[in-house]
């Protein structure tokens, strides 16, 4: 569950990337707003406080309003307008009694809603072995206590649950000789992150089996053990990596083909020398495998296994670009066209809210983190029962330029406005091409440039918004390597393509950049890849 920053430290930094309690202005949540714990029962003085400090740390970014390319006034976009009539609105309710206690009572629905969807949750994760030990109850009861839900309440939804899945109790104890060797995992307190891994290992889950809803539960019991959302969602992505990796080293060797999970990191080696690990057979591969439509409507493109020249030593090119590499690929699906915000509101409905101003159906979802995007490939493959994902920095860079050597994906011409969407005439940073016209002062709707398309046929792989992909990131290394995935560990994730934003030298295949995976932005989103069975 996304929670918004409250913290209040005093002076407010002057950076807004130093803390983000500037960006609960527009809240639906009064409290949050301005920066204040609902259940801390603050007074009508902190109230006025909180409200009157972010009012003065607003007005000293006004000026912001005259320098519209200033990468400060871009983050801060609407709220240099807005933010005073919110913040306003949530002082004037907030010192209303009549209007506060109304507010309070919702919230307080609100949260015993939550709780009791989050108790639910663990306990259809308990119940997925059809049987309720009395130590999982005890868990569930203490889970549900500590949500402020009463015995009568998790006793209902408890017997309704059991009804309902056909699950018993466990009505004999098992030998204690059989629980010796869990106690110690389960009474250490001293490692949560093992603690919470040992946890996920207990589940037997895999990636293909891991639904959103019990991704989330998992999360949950993180928070309770002390660990961080982020922290723990990097520990279940380490845990699948672990799982998954395992499963596929468990199969018999006979496959001709490397999957994408069995390569480990790139080594810092070369292997030049190496014999092709992959048997290529274009015209037997694109004999078996079709394009087909995913069930949000989408185009997935097949593209052969193939070897292709990644990076670029052009003059351009930049330090993070080189070395040269031979890398060989598995085949793969990509999707036509990045996912909409239409796309990804079938999965998350409330980002409706989070759209950019003007954006519609078509548009490219943006403001969405790595790990909302990893969220949304593993909702996609528990619905379609197809194993989906990001791509990896090496199958979107083959995807966008194929292994003839382009620049673009279009080729090598540049200087046009009807091949992608850059920073044109329309924009108003230092660096916009003001004798260019694309059409669009921010992102465009998806497929509106054809013939900026790549060799595959895939497109707005230049331009439009960056599109994240799995990758942590790091220099190049040299040597050839075989469906790599970049490093095993890392602070930030790759993301390719350029945006709206972007100069047009940037939009080339080979530019790279990242960003922490929690960071979202309105120039950032995603497509997706699709693997073979």
């Amino acid at each position: 569950m996304t929670k918004c920053d409250i913290s209040f430290p005093l002076p407010l930094p002057d950076d807004p990337r130093k803390w983000q309690g500037w960006s609960n202005y527009r809240s639906p949540n009064l409290y949050e707003r301005l920066c204040l714990d609902p259940h801390a029962n603050p007074s009508n003085e902190l109230i006025e406080e909180h409200c009157r400090e972010l009012m003065r740390w607003w007005q000293k970014k006004l000026p912001l309003k005259n320098q519209p390319s200033n990468p400060l006034a871009q983050l801060l976009r609407s709220g240099l307008e807005e933010s005073s009539r919110y913040l306003t609105e949530a002082r004037l309710e907030l010192l209303d009694p009549e209007r506060r206690r109304a507010l309070d009572e919702e919230l307080a629905a609100r949260d015993h809603e939550a709780s009791a969807a989050e108790f639910r949750k663990y306990l259809n994760f308990a119940l997925a072995s059809r049987v309720l030990t009395p130590d999982e109850e005890t868990n569930l009861l203490r889970f549900g206590a500590e949500r402020a839900l009463t015995e009568a309440e998790m006793s209902s939804m408890i017997e309704e649950a059991l009804h309902e899945t056909g699950a018993q109790r466990q009505t004999v104890a098992p030998p204690p000789a059989a629980n010796t060797t869990e106690t110690p995992a389960k009474s250490s307190p001293v490692n949560p992150q093992e603690e919470f891994l040992h946890l996920l290992r207990l589940s037997n889950l895999d990636t293909f089996n891991m639904s959103d809803d019990q991704r989330d539960t998992f999360i949950d019991m993180a928070e309770n053990l002390g660990l961080d959302p982020g922290e723990a969602e990097d520990l279940v992505d380490l845990y699948l990596e672990e799982v998954d990796g395992k499963a596929f080293s468990d199969q018999p060797g006979a496959a001709p083909r490397v999957e994408v999970k069995s390569v480990a990191a790139p080594a810092p080696i070369e292997e030049k020398s190496s014999p092709e690990k992959i048997e290529r057979n274009t015209g037997l591969e694109r004999s078996r495998y079709g394009n087909f439509a995913n069930t949000l409507g989408g185009l997935m493109i097949f593209v052969p296994s193939a070897e292709f020249t990644m990076g670029s030593e052009i003059k351009d090119a930049l330090p993070n670009e080189r070395p040269l590499s031979q890398v060989t690929l598995s085949r793969f699906y990509i999707s036509r066209c990045l996912i909409t915000n239409a796309d990804y509101e079938q999965f998350d409905r409330a980002h409706l809210a989070k759209r950019a101003p003007g954006a519609d159906d078509r548009h490219p979802v943006v403001y969405v983190s790595y790990l909302d995007a990893v969220k949304f490939c593993q909702w996609l493959s528990t619905r379609e029962r197809r194993k989906f994902r990001l791509p990896t920095e090496s199958e979107w860079e083959y995807a966008a330029k194929g292994n003839d050597g382009r620049k673009f994906p279009w080729g090598n011409y540049d200087g046009r406005g009807d091949l992608a969407n850059f920073a044109d005439r329309n924009t108003v940073f230092a660096w916009s091409d003001h004798d260019i016209d694309d059409g669009y002062p921010e992102s465009s709707p998806v497929g509106a440039f054809p013939l900026g398309a790549s060799p595959f046929g895939i497109e707005d792989m230049a331009g439009n918004v960056w599109e994240w992909c799995l990758d942590y990131y790091e220099l190049y290394r040299p040597g050839s390597k075989v469906n790599p995935r970049g490093p095993t560990a890392g602070t930030k994730r790759v993301h390719r393509g350029g945006s709206w934003k972007s100069r047009f030298s940037s939009l080339r295949t080979t530019v790279r950049s990242s960003n922490v995976p929690g960071f979202s932005c309105n120039d950032l989103g995603f497509r997706i890849v699709c693997e073979c069975d």
